[in-house]
């Protein structure tokens, strides 16, 4: 699946009430994307590509990444990444961290001061610091790591800080493919933006 990629596109904030249907099939979290409490945004594939004529209207086939994100309930400055999903063909391309960085220029001009996001999972975590973020020190409730970073700006980050997050997800049952990834991380610095 190689086709042209189109520049990321704010479908809606929180209160436009945009939805997606993507097909559960493909894409992580679909059922969180058909809700209309969060903002959305994606990256598609090109018009006049081979792969944007849908065949099946029943999803929204020309999405490759989406993310929804709503305001923090108690911090109006704070914008909160809820749910990134990639099409499973193009996990590993980028697509996630372009997004998120797509969001976060957006919620800069729209005055937010900071973009925080929790992530389950070691992948999700080296994605999101390649957007700026960088792990907060704080879990959630869910075994989640919250990273966070200015929304101008990307956030200071330290090999320490770094590790220490990868370590969390080393204490964890985790696939043979995390295992692994974590294996070649141990001891390396953060990640460039990108």
């Amino acid at each position: 699946m190689t086709s042209a990629i189109a520049d990321p596109v704010l479908l809606g904030w929180p209160g436009d009430g945009p939805t997606l249907r993507l097909n559960y099939r493909e894409f992580s979290y679909a059922g969180k994307f058909v809700m209309s409490n969060t903002g959305k945004a994606v990256i598609r594939v090109r018009a006049g590509s081979d792969e944007s004529d849908s065949t099946d209207s029943k999803w929204d086939d020309d999405v490759l990444a989406a993310v929804a994100f709503n305001e923090d309930r108690t911090d109006p400055e704070t914008l909160w990444l809820r749910y990134v999903t990639v099409h499973e063909d193009r996990r590993g391309e980028g697509l996630g961290p372009r997004l998120c960085a797509f969001v976060t220029q957006r919620a800069a001009e729209r005055g937010y001061q900071r973009v925080r996001i929790a992530v389950n999972n070691p992948f999700a975590y080296e994605a999101l610091y390649k957007s700026g973020f960088a792990f907060s020190g704080e879990e959630t409730g869910v075994a989640e790591l919250v990273l966070e970073r200015p929304a101008d700006r990307s956030a200071e980050r330290s090999t320490e800080q770094y590790q220490a997050g990868l370590d969390i997800y080393r204490q964890r049952d985790l696939s043979e493919a995390e295992l692994a990834f974590l294996e070649r991380k141990r001891g390396a610095s953060p990640p460039t933006d990108g």
